[in-house]
């Protein structure tokens, strides 16, 4: 009889917080500041931002739209250097290594 396969292990990925975006994650609201989060397999970019927004209630304000409950419009989502939307989607699973950073917009000319 062959022995049951081990179940996927947990991984990590970083999220950075650049800028003003970081006060909503205790940051000071300058400069860059990293968290290492702890991601079961399969979990998703938009799980893990859940996840965050449930620890850090700012965030939650900051990040998504609340009529809509998707992103709002002040964060940019970056994923391993590409812009959310052009190589992962909210629902993409996240995997071993992966950096997601939130970016402020900046608005003016």
């Amino acid at each position: 009889m062959k022995a049951p396969a081990a179940a996927p292990e947990p991984f990590t990925v970083v999220v950075e917080a650049v800028s003003w975006v970081n006060r909503f994650l205790g940051g000071t609201g300058s400069g860059n500041m990293e968290l290492e989060e702890m991601v079961q397999p399969g979990e998703t970019v938009r799980g893990l931002l859940r996840r965050l927004t449930e620890v850090h209630p700012r965030l939650r304000e900051a990040l998504w739209d609340t009529s809509s409950e998707e992103l709002g419009a002040h964060i940019e989502i970056v994923v391993n250097d590409a812009i959310l939307g052009i190589e992962h989607t909210l629902d993409s699973p996240l995997n071993p290594g992966d950096r997601i950073i939130l970016m402020g917009q900046f608005i003016g000319g």
